[in-house]
């Protein structure tokens, strides 16, 4: 490696990227990374699962207090919402955020480079840079980490004023009366939640028959329910046909199923119906790197035609989450370095943070009768639990799916108070293979959010939970 600048040069400074470089110096290779934008951290950090999480934390504190506090016996006068404050919050903590990735890189001695990145040859990145200059470098390898961005309808374009992106929600003005939040998915509903809990009129709209499609039927027919609490109202099986800005409002008109015309007006619309892998100017095409529908082939080393050219994260499809980039960023690095890289695809949790959470891994009760796999169900309600019940929090359950013959645990689906750290458990048994038996005699400690998993287990095991 030692005729090149780089022993690997990762494109992209997003979760996927800057972890994959971190790795890799760590693994002993002279690395780089191009980011062409000012800050490290990509979409996750940036505009994506940092900001959205520090405006749901700041929005449940402020509905806990508007709504919950007064059974708790704390009673309030006088609250209000200081929306500029919690912008600024959000704000600080992305910007400490990335700071903390600078200090990462310089720790880890990995070089920045500054700019867009595009192949002049398999070895020879070319560097635009912001100032109007380029450069070129060299690397033995490298690792495309480019992430993707928001798909946009093509009759509905982003204006960044009455139809917003996820990025534009996390930086209107002020808290609308009514956001329309087109997509029933998770970006989109998380950010109804921002807005939902601060007093605005949330409206979603959305192409399939369930809100979080791609999860576990119960769990999105659960979390509905909860979400109509807090003012959501839910247009299922209907399609946008059109969007008009009239008015200082937006005008929305959709058709369900029955070919029954939707119109609804607000505020703004979130378009979230999902995203698409970002390659634009990569030059991938003159090295003749294959896409499908746009996302990047790889083989299962994340190597594309050039063995020397991997792709991990968004770009190469797959679930879109941060965690998923970055374990696939730490097995390219380490594939790179010559050394084993291991991932299982099928114990990558995903995590809605809405409240209640919703936290799913492994197959769902959808995906088991698709193959035809004989399982059995255990399932405990949180208001059964002496920990939620104390705090408040009877919404939703532990979902325990299980091997019919064999009670190897097959797939976990929670819904309720805490239940993105509670999967963490549920990961790991996946991972080593645990049976429901195995969770179901294993002691949880009292009260704790995580004892419904155990009595969810026990009722998979062998039909016996204790509490219900």
């Amino acid at each position: 490696m030692s005729q090149h600048q780089f022993d690997l040069i990762v494109i992209g400074g997003g979760p996927g990227g800057y972890v994959a470089a971190i790795r890799a110096s760590q693994n002993g290779l002279k690395t780089a990374c191009v980011e062409k934008y000012s800050t490290l951290g990509g979409t996750c950090l940036n505009v994506g699962c940092i900001p959205s999480k520090a405006l749901l934390d700041s929005s449940e504190l402020y509905h806990l207090a508007n709504e919950k506090f007064k059974v708790h016996g704390i009673d309030v006068s006088g609250l209000s919402l200081n929306w500029k404050q919690m912008l600024s919050r959000k704000d600080k903590v992305i910007s400490d955020t990335c700071k903390g990735i600078d200090y990462l890189f310089g720790k880890n001695k990995v070089t920045r480079l500054s700019g867009h990145a595009s192949f002049v040859d398999p070895h020879t990145l070319k560097i635009d840079k912001a100032d109007g200059t380029s450069e070129t470098v060299t690397a033995a390898k490298f690792i495309i980490a480019t992430g993707s961005k928001p798909v946009e309808l093509p009759f509905l374009k982003y204006d960044d004023k009455f139809v917003i992106s996820s990025s534009g929600a996390l930086k209107l003005e002020k808290v609308p009366e009514h956001l329309i939040v087109i997509g029933g998915g998770v970006i989109g509903l998380e950010l109804g939640s921002v807005y939902g809990r601060l007093g605005s009129k949330i409206t979603v709209i959305e192409f399939m028959d369930n809100i979080i499609p791609t999860m576990d039927l119960e769990l999105g027919k659960e979390l509905q329910k909860t979400l109509k609490k807090i003012g959501f109202t839910f247009h299922l099986g209907t399609k946008v046909k059109s969007g008009l800005v009239e008015g200082g409002k937006i005008t929305i008109t959709a058709e369900d199923k029955s070919g029954k015309e939707v119109v609804v007006t607000g505020d703004h619309a979130l378009v979230s119906v999902g995203r698409r892998p970002f390659t634009d100017g990569l030059g991938l095409a003159a090295l003749g790197i294959e896409t499908e529908r746009g996302f990047i082939k790889t083989d299962e080393h994340l190597r594309t035609v050039h063995q020397h050219i991997y792709a991990v994260g968004d770009v190469r499809g797959g679930a879109m989450l941060a965690h998923k980039a970055e374990e696939e960023g730490v097995f390219a690095a380490d594939d790179a370095a010559g050394k084993w890289a291991h991932i299982n695809y099928n114990t990558i949790p995903g995590v809605v943070y809405t409240w209640p959470e919703v936290a799913a891994v492994g197959q769902t009760e959808e995906q088991l009768k698709a193959a035809g796999i004989a399982y059995k169900v255990g399932k405990f309600p949180f208001k059964a639990s002496g920990r939620a019940r104390a705090a408040e929090e009877g919404d939703g359950f532990c979902k325990v799916l299980a091997d019919e013959t064999t009670d190897e645990i097959l797939g976990v689906h929670l819904i309720g108070p805490r239940c993105a750290d509670i999967i963490a458990e549920a990961v790991v048994a996946m991972e080593y293979r645990a049976s429901a038996e195995d969770i179901a005699r294993i002691c949880h400690a009292h009260p704790t959010f995580t004892e419904p998993l155990k009595e969810a287990a026990m009722a998979a095991f062998d039909k016996r939970p204790i509490h219900i």
